[in-house]
């Protein structure tokens, strides 16, 4: 397994970003994606309003994935919105989908569609 202490960011627009996951997230990289996550969204708390995590190139993801989804989703200031882009039959919208996530954060099939305000 690859181990990915932080994402990394793809696209920065005004009052949105975009962080791009590894290809793999499990209890090995996890918790420090999710430490990474917040930190971003912290540091650009005051003007970052739609934070995007891409899930595209996600080619495996444990339950774990979908924890750190919905720990960033929980610890989270209140004025970010979090929004998921996900393949539609990968591996990560499964696991979204199976444990319930995809009913507290949005999942969509284009990154475009996900970055609307």
């Amino acid at each position: 397994m690859n181990h990915f202490p932080s994402p990394s960011r793809v696209r920065d627009l005004p009052g949105r970003a975009v962080l791009v996951l590894p290809p793999e997230i499990d209890l090995s990289n996890a918790p420090a994606l999710c430490a990474g996550v917040l930190a971003f969204a912290l540091v650009r708390a005051r003007g970052l309003r739609v934070l995007v995590l891409d899930l595209t190139r996600t080619d495996f993801m444990d339950s774990q994935g979908a924890r750190l989804v919905e720990d960033v989703r929980r610890l989270l200031p209140p004025h970010i919105r979090l929004r998921v882009v996900a393949t539609p039959y990968g591996v990560p919208s499964r696991v979204l989908q199976v444990t319930g996530v995809r009913r507290d954060v949005p999942v969509h099939d284009d990154l475009e569609e996900a970055l609307r305000l």
